[in-house]
């Protein structure tokens, strides 16, 4: 019998795991692997401003040594905005499975002219992406750009009408006859996929 894969499930930039988004999302992953949360030093020591890269990086190394216990289980590092981008500089480093990012911030500050693309480009982990539509942090026009250019295989699942957080507007939930629930159902099966494709491939 397969073992179920970890998630490594980092945070982003202005929340902590115990944010009530992380702590739906956290659920939501337990149907489909073993997850495990953790947030970088300056949010456990109430600091709002993050560490620098090489902190945030070495940090997350080190919760990813303490998660996990059986070097055959598959490693999935999951992360809502920068805890997805720090998770892809960790992965040019340590051995994982797969990457998911929910809301990549390609665009530092929102500013297209200042795009968070070379680590991107220079990964081979296979990665999937969950992006909204309304997200000012990454373009999805910009970002196609981005993925044609990728060496590792990646995905994308769109979230129509999504923020950054992949929230759907009431208005516009109304108009599609769905609730949130469901977009977010939507993302968690197409996660469920990609880990259950990557995971089944020879290691």
């Amino acid at each position: 019998m397969t073992s179920q894969p970890l998630f490594l499930f980092a945070p982003g930039a202005g929340a902590p795991s115990s944010h009530p988004w992380m702590r739906g999302w956290a659920e939501r992953l337990g149907a489909v692997g073993d997850v495990r949360t953790f947030d970088y030093d300056y949010m456990r020591e109430g600091r709002r401003r993050p560490d620098s890269p090489a902190l945030l990086i070495a940090a997350h190394r080190q919760a990813l040594r303490d998660a996990r216990k059986d070097e055959t289980q598959s490693v999935f590092l999951i992360g809502k905005s920068m805890g997805g981008r720090i998770g892809c500089h960790v992965a040019l480093e340590e051995s994982v499975t797969g990457l998911v990012c929910l809301g990549y911030p390609l665009c530092g500050a929102g500013d297209p002219k200042r795009l968070r693309d070379k680590v991107l480009r220079d990964l081979l982990t296979p990665i999937l992406f969950a992006q909204g539509t309304r997200d000012p942090l990454c373009p999805l026009d910009l970002f196609e750009n981005v993925r044609r250019e990728m060496t590792a295989p990646n995905f994308l699942h769109v979230v129509e009408g999504g923020d950054h957080s992949l929230q759907v507007t009431k208005t516009q939930l109304k108009n599609a006859g769905e609730t949130q629930d469901e977009v977010d159902a939507r993302v968690l099966t197409a996660i469920a996929q990609f880990a259950g494709h990557l995971g089944e491939m020879p290691r």
